[in-house]
Order: C-alpha cells, then sequence, then structure tokens
C-alpha cells in the first residue's frame, strides 16, 4: 500500500462522467488539507485535458489507462461477463490488490455491486451486503438507512448483520460514539410486523450485541431523526429513499411556483434569498451522496448517477472517513455474538 490514504476513481462511470467525477475530485483536493491521492481509471485524453482544468487535482492524481467504459443500461451478469478491463473493474480491483484504500464511482449500480463482491468477496460472518444511505433528519442531522437496495429480502439475522454495520458506518461517518438503531416496522409496539422483523428485534436483545437498540419506528419516524440508524430490507428501504427523494422534489417545485406566481410573491421570495438557499443546500440530495456497500473485503462507495462535482466529492468525502475509520475491526465482535445466538435460537427451535 503507497504511504498515505489513497482513493481509487471510476472515472467514466455515471450520467455526466468524466467531467463530473474529476470536478469532485478537485473539490475533494481542495477541501482537505493533503495525504489524499487518486488514482483515476478511465480514457487518459479525456482525463488529461480534464485535469489540466482542475490544478488541485491533477496535483494529487494519477490517471490509470481503462479501454472501455461500462455503460449505465448493462445487467449485472454482462457486467461480470465483458467488464474485465473497464474503468469500474480496474478501480476496484485497484482495492482488491491493497493499491487503494477504498473505491468510488457513480457508475451502474447492478454491475458495481456484482463485480464489488466478485472480486472483493463477503467479510466473515456477513451472509449478504447492504447498500447505506444518508437521509436528512428534520433535527439537523442525518439518518443512515440500509438495506436501500442491494436485497430484495432479508431474513431476521440478515437485518441484524444490516443492523451492526449501519451502526458502524454511521459512527465512522458522524463521529456519534452509540448511534441508536431501530428496525422500520408499520408499528412501535413488539407484537407488530412479520415474523422476520420480530426474530431480528429477538436477536438483538439475545444476542448480547453491542447496539444501542430503540426497538421499531415507523416510516414517518426516518425524516424525524428519532433515531440515527433504520434497519429494513432493500425492497422496503429502496422504496422508501425514492419516495422521500420524489417527494423533496415536488416541495421544491411546488414552492418554486408559489415564489414565481405574481409580482408579490417574487417581491416575498427575494427578501427570502437567504433562507430559502439555506433551505435548498439543506434538501439537496448531493449533500449527503455516498452510499456505502456495507458487508464486503474492501470499502466501496456508490455516488449518485446524475450527481454533480459537489455531490462527487460528498461521495468522496464519505469513502475518506471509512477509510480512516476501524470499521471492519468494530464490526467482527457483533458478528461473532449474533452468528453464536442465531445458531442456539436454530437449535431451540429444533427440539421445539
Amino acid at each position: 500500500m503507497p504511504d498515505g490514504l489513497v482513493l481509487s476513481i471510476d472515472g467514466m462511470g455515471g450520467d455526466h462522467a468524466p467531467d463530473i467525477v474529476v470536478e469532485g475530485v478537485d473539490i475533494a483536493a481542495r477541501a482537505n488539507a493533503g495525504g489524499v491521492r487518486y488514482l483515476i481509471h478511465g480514457d487518459p485524453a479525456r482525463l488529461a485535458a480534464l485535469l489540466d482544468r482542475h490544478p488541485a487535482a491533477k496535483a494529487v492524481s494519477e490517471i490509470v489507462p481503462a479501454e472501455k467504459a461500462i455503460g449505465m443500461e448493462i445487467k449485472p451478469s454482462q457486467a461480470l461477463r465483458q467488464g474485465k478491463g473497464s474503468s469500474l473493474w480496474n478501480a476496484i480491483a485497484a482495492v482488491e490488490s491493497g493499491q487503494a484504500n477504498a473505491v468510488v464511482s457513480a457508475g451502474n449500480t447492478g454491475a458495481f455491486m456484482a463485480i464489488s463482491m466478485f472480486r472483493l468477496r463477503m467479510m466473515e460472518g456477513v451472509h449478504r451486503p447492504a447498500l447505506a444511505a444518508r437521509w436528512p433528519a428534520a433535527n439537523g442531522g442525518y439518518v443512515v438507512i440500509l438495506d436501500v437496495g442491494a436485497n430484495v429480502e432479508a431474513n431476521g439475522e440478515q437485518l441484524v448483520e444490516f443492523a451492526i454495520m449501519g451502526e458502524a458506518f454511521q459512527r465512522a461517518v458522524s463521529g456519534a460514539a452509540r448511534p441508536t438503531v431501530a428496525l422500520l416496522n408499520v408499528g412501535a409496539e413488539d407484537q407488530k410486523g412479520h415474523e422476520e422483523i420480530r426474530t431480528a428485534a429477538r436477536l438483538i436483545r439475545e444476542a448480547g450485541v453491542d447496539l444501542n437498540f430503540r426497538g421499531f419506528v415507523e416510516g414517518d419516524d426516518i425524516s424525524k431523526g428519532t433515531v440515527d440508524v433504520v434497519v429494513t430490507d432493500g425492497f422496503t428501504g429502496n422504496i422508501a429513499l425514492k419516495t422521500g427523494e420524489g417527494t423533496a422534489r415536488l416541495v421544491g417545485q411546488l414552492l418554486r411556483e408559489a415564489l414565481t406566481s405574481g409580482p408579490f410573491a417574487k417581491l416575498g421570495a427575494l427578501i427570502a434569498y437567504p433562507a430559502l438557499k439555506k433551505l435548498s443546500a439543506r434538501m439537496d440530495p448531493g449533500t449527503f451522496n455516498g452510499a456505502l456497500f456495507l458487508g464486503l473485503n474492501g470499502l466501496v462507495v456508490k455516488s449518485h448517477g446524475g450527481a454533480n462535482g459537489r455531490g462527487f466529492a460528498a461521495a468522496i468525502g464519505v469513502a475518506e472517513k471509512m477509510a480512516r475509520s476501524h470499521y471492519r475491526e468494530e464490526i467482527a465482535a457483533n458478528l461473532k455474538r449474533l452468528a453464536e445466538a442465531a445458531t442456539t435460537i436454530a437449535a431451540e427451535k429444533e427440539v421445539g
């Protein structure tokens, strides 16, 4: 591993690559005090021309040529068969080989997950990976929610694995000493929900897992910031995330329409401009860009495909914080306790 922190960047992944990728690296390079270098994989000619316009990025970056890029329309199975030599494949391989501490891409989510699982494999004690995202909350902070799309279904033990990994992720990116954790349910009462979610709650309570567990929360608790980490399966989590993003866009659209509906409304908007600008920044998904594929033998950060430069820089920031953390070490003990408790509960069911 080279001295200092090295981040591997898929230079060609995303709706607006490579322009926003290099812009994001430049913003990140200017924001930190040094000590981070970037391996940017992709078309050498295009990347070199962009780096010439972004001197901060150029000073700390190395271009790693890649012969092709994986399109957003490619299926995961195709990416595994045809992706070798692409910017995404090579960016992940740099983490596998130890050349880089983490990888960041705004490219095809399914391909990113498939290649990452193939090259990096799962951590010991983890049955399935999870995709964790950050969600702005009314308390001024944000909530980590997972899974938001890696798995359609999850059983009780897997939900607890998600809770363990999500808690470690929140602690690493926010600095919170004891993040609060809850399971997303249709009600807060212990008897509510399907069998798997009730099993997950039982496992957390009985396994001796070191979590600040608060039981069940409902959908409206996510935006309230009732807890720091909300755990669910990927089917429910993805719907919740997309619904929240759509609602935020709708509110923004309605607000713009209201503030441009007439001369007095426009005058009011002008007076309220500083507050509206602050609100816009708070609701901008790019502020919280950077979802983490949890449970792999390597740090894999997914940027939103439509992110701008500032949003991509936010994803780089997540990768940097995770690479400087002790994430893997922190979850190992909890995963061991969980495995022992799950074995005991399974044995009790067989006897019963």
